[in-house]
């Protein structure tokens, strides 16, 4: 029978089969043989109480480990810290847990009211407004577009309420063309209006957007949305709704410029431009010659030997203008120059002057013209709004005065909604 010899470490020492032995070089030295059969016979020798392992080691000649002898601090650190991981599981825990019948019941926060209910706003109307310098279309919202026609129609340091003003006309202009679906002077198809003085000036958004426009901004989106959607009617209409730049002191009839007579465009006094307007008066200077070239007036016929004083006299007598009729806004209605006869519009179109007032004087073969005033004079005056303004006036009286006997309306009324 084959045997086997196994030798135990120190750590895993037992009590010899034979006996007895209490020092520690008999263990050290003890084997303990096992028989490779499993049946041999061997008696088991009966197993005495375990030593706890500090008494062992002890025993044994060797200090225990310094972790057994010393756990007081240690061991109250390591609990405190075990208790800081457990108590916030713990509470986490009982955050998740269900609540059952057997829970305590907790009161839970009242639902917060519905906001109250809200009509759908309606978009705004588009317009398609031409680009005349790059020759495309801008689509913009009316009130966009309302803001780019006071922006270039009137300078943004004016008083507030003549900036409103202005944004009412400029939007019952084209609240009025759009309703009427009217598209004269648009060269293009699919474009409402153009960005010329034909039918308003207007600066498109991204002139508005840049760095030098930026302060100007504020204040007319400010003049914009505080009239929003306002438009001028008569008898339930919206207005032809002109402007010009600066009176000579009165406003035309609207016959004396156009054809038609519009009941709401009536002469009214603006006496506030002369004061406060820098251009009231303007000069312009041209060679007789000139001034007959363009009015198309014939040139009197004189000999060849003709001295150049003679051929002034002569052209200045032909030439010499006589005012046949003025208008009830104080401008020219009839003049005859040269043995024609001329409306006031005519001359003023033709010589590009500023006015239809106008005064003269000839000397040297030359002819010098002042005008009075800067535009056609139908409808308001801007210089005389901002003179209105500067003194108080609201933005309805300052319409009132210019555009006689108009209401304020919603545009809505008269367009549809996107």
């Amino acid at each position: 029978m084959t045997r086997m010899t196994v030798k135990l470490s120190e750590d895993h020492a037992r009590p010899a089969e034979d006996g007895p032995k209490s020092s520690a070089s008999a263990r050290a030295d003890r084997t303990v043989r096992v028989s490779a059969s499993p049946t041999a016979g061997v008696q088991a020798p009966a197993r005495e109480p375990r030593v706890p392992r500090g008494e062992v080691v002890a025993r044994a000649g060797r200090k225990p480990p310094r972790r057994l002898t010393r756990r007081g601090p240690l061991a109250w650190a390591a609990g405190m810290l075990l208790l800081c991981m457990i108590i916030p599981a713990l509470l986490v825990q009982r955050q998740h847990t269900p609540v059952t019948d057997e829970t305590v019941a907790v009161r839970e926060p009242k639902p917060a009211p519905s906001p109250p209910l809200q009509e759908a706003v309606p978009r705004e109307p588009l317009v398609r407004v031409y680009l005349a310098g790059d020759q495309a279309i801008e689509k913009v919202t009316l009130e966009q577009y309302v803001r780019g026609v006071v922006a270039a129609e009137m300078p943004s340091e004016f008083e507030m309420e003549a900036l409103k003003a202005q944004a009412i006309a400029a939007r019952t202009f084209i609240v009025r063309r759009m309703a009427d679906q009217d598209t004269t002077g648009v060269p293009v198809k699919g474009a409402d209006v153009t960005d010329t003085v034909t039918h308003q000036a207007y600066l498109p958004i991204k002139t508005l957007k840049l760095n030098e426009n930026r302060k100007k901004l504020a204040r007319l989106s400010q003049a914009v949305s505080e009239t929003r959607g306002i438009v001028m009617t008569y008898k339930g209409s919206p207005i032809e709704a002109s402007f010009f730049s600066t009176s000579n002191g009165y406003t035309e009839n609207s016959e004396d410029v156009w054809s038609n007579k519009i009941p709401y465009l009536r002469s009214v006094s603006s006496p506030w431009d002369k004061a406060i307007a820098p251009h009231y008066t303007d000069t312009v200077r041209m060679t007789l010659d000139q001034f007959m070239r363009r009015l198309r007036v014939s040139l009197p016929s004189l000999p060849a030997s003709a001295s150049v004083a003679r051929k002034q006299q002569a052209y200045a007598n032909a030439v010499e203008p006589r005012v046949l009729s003025k208008t009830e806004g104080h401008r020219i209605k009839l003049i005859r120059i040269g043995g024609k006869n001329y409306t006031g519009k005519e001359v003023r179109e033709k010589l590009g002057l500023r006015s239809s007032e106008f005064t003269w004087k000839i000397r040297d073969g030359n002819i010098e013209i002042t005008t009075y005033g800067y535009g056609h004079g139908v409808g308001m005056s801007q210089w005389g709004a901002n003179g209105m303004a500067k003194e108080g006036a609201s933005v309805e009286e300052i319409l009132r005065h210019y555009y006689t006997g108009i209401s304020l309306e919603q545009s809505a009324e008269f367009l549809p909604q996107e």
